[in-house]
């Protein structure tokens, strides 16, 4: 079967994430949350040591810690502290926690290098199985609230004028957040998960005319730079997770080329 070859599901796996990542991708980017985004993935390593204490699954662990860190993000914003210094505070201290918990974990070889940069290449059926689904779930939430959550990003008061619950609409966000770090564990990594975010939603803004061409082409950036990731990092012997941020990042780089020559030319 075609499955039965590591690249292919490899590649599958990578696609899988970058169409769960792009549309959540460009709502992190409008609201201008990457730290909530990090402090998310961070907890999921906190998420994989209590998994292994607890002998549990470790998707499960990552998920449900992820939720609870996303969730508690929420409910303490707004309470005296910086955004930013929340996050940061928070991201680094889960992670902390998380390797602390890690090394308690007796009797149990864990590769944590995997966990931190994710391993792409060792993804089996479960787990493409697992991505994939976390995906059609990630892409049905966005449908179901897509005009919701845009209202609701461009104005909260216009949103509770026209009927719509910006808290609600925020948690609709921290859930298929949560769920895009437990699928993508496996295939960038926690430090790199935020990332692959972020990276090709900001890559897709200067092509974009609406908020839905802008979650397509970050689809497809986010697709090409798994997939190229993927060849490059087996062509230059290079780790796959990081390469894979990387050509997503040069991508990025020359987005940003286009976007200024485009304005220079309108500016003339």
């Amino acid at each position: 079967m075609i499955l039965d070859d590591f690249l292919v599901r490899a590649a599958l796996a990578g696609i899988g994430v970058a169409l769960a990542a792009a549309p959540l991708g460009c709502f992190v980017v409008w609201r201008r949350m990457a730290y909530f985004g990090d402090a998310t993935a961070h907890a999921a390593v906190l998420g994989v040591a209590l998994s292994l204490v607890l002998s549990t699954s470790i998707l499960a662990g990552v998920l449900v810690t992820s939720l609870i860190m996303a969730t508690l993000v929420s409910s303490l914003s707004g309470r005296g502290y910086a955004m930013d210094t929340l996050l940061g505070v928070m991201a680094h201290s889960a992670l902390a926690l998380g390797l602390v918990a890690v090394s308690f974990v007796s009797g149990v070889r864990i590769d944590l290098m995997a966990y931190l940069f994710g391993d792409i290449l060792a993804v089996g059926k479960l787990d493409l199985a697992i991505i994939w689904a976390g995906a059609v779930i990630v892409l049905g939430l966005m449908r179901w609230r897509w005009s919701s959550l845009l209202t609701a990003t461009l104005n909260s008061d216009l949103a509770c004028a026209s009927g719509i619950d910006p808290g609600r609409e925020q948690w609709i966000l921290t859930l298929s957040l949560a769920v895009v770090v437990a699928v993508a564990l496996k295939v960038v990594g926690v430090l790199l998960i935020a990332a692959l975010l972020i990276i090709p939603a900001a890559t897709a803004r200067p092509f974009s005319r609406t908020p839905e061409s802008m979650a397509l082409l970050a689809a497809l950036f986010g697709a090409g730079s798994t997939t190229g990731g993927l060849q490059a990092a087996y062509w230059l012997d290079t780790p796959t997770g990081p390469t894979i941020v990387s050509l997503a990042a040069v991508l990025f780089m020359l987005s940003s080329l286009v976007g200024q020559a485009r304005a220079r030319r309108h500016a003339q």
